[in-house]
């Protein structure tokens, strides 16, 4: 099966108890360096706060993951965030949640129960979506061979992620992974077209 059931864009939800606030962040996100920044930033935006914890789930197969408890005691925030993932069966999702210390103690069940919550929250105000598994393919060609190009992707359908237009043209595409092969094969027909 390469369908899995993602969020369709980020959301966000708010969680308090005794006066810490849980600030929460989802995210469709598709690769761990894209995480990577999404968390740096965060950690940055929110300099000011005791903690940015946060846990993501990548790929159909659901394998790789990560929960970080960002110096909360271990297991009291990442865990709880990665359980409102996979009791939602998501992947291809990063949640951060951001504490605001109220200066109450909450203990660890405490911190279980408002890092839950705040993933809760955020999920709650997420669209869920099925999507199909998909590849990346980047490529240049010349810019006279754009009429061929953009022809092939009109009819096959693929997002463009990026393109540069210049004396040689860069492009990147992203497609459902079974029609990677078709899409290929298309595009290896043009003159000039190099693979990146």
């Amino acid at each position: 099966m390469d369908k899995y059931l993602t969020i369709q864009a980020p959301a966000e939800g708010t969680y308090t108890e005794k006066r810490s606030k849980f600030l929460a962040f989802a995210f469709p996100v598709y690769s761990v360096e894209e995480i990577k920044g999404i968390v740096a930033e965060y950690q940055k935006k929110y300099y000011d706060a005791r903690h940015v914890c946060y846990a993501y789930m990548l790929g159909v197969e659901r394998t790789v993951f990560r929960a970080n408890d960002n110096g909360e005691p271990s297991g009291t925030a990442g865990k709880p965030i990665l359980g409102q993932i996979n009791s939602n069966n998501l992947t291809n999702i990063l949640i951060v949640v951001v504490r605001y210390f109220g200066g109450i103690k909450l203990g660890t069940g405490g911190l279980i129960v408002a890092y839950r919550m705040a993933a809760a929250e955020a999920l709650a105000n997420a669209t869920f979506i099925e999507k199909y598994e998909e590849g990346t393919l980047s490529f240049s060609f010349e810019y006279p061979f754009m009429n061929e190009v953009m022809r092939i992707i009109k009819e096959e359908n693929p997002e463009i992620v990026e393109q540069n237009f210049d004396n040689d043209c860069i492009m990147t595409l992203r497609i459902r992974m079974d029609s990677i092969p078709k899409l290929k094969a298309r595009l290896e027909k043009v003159t000039s077209l190099t693979w990146k």
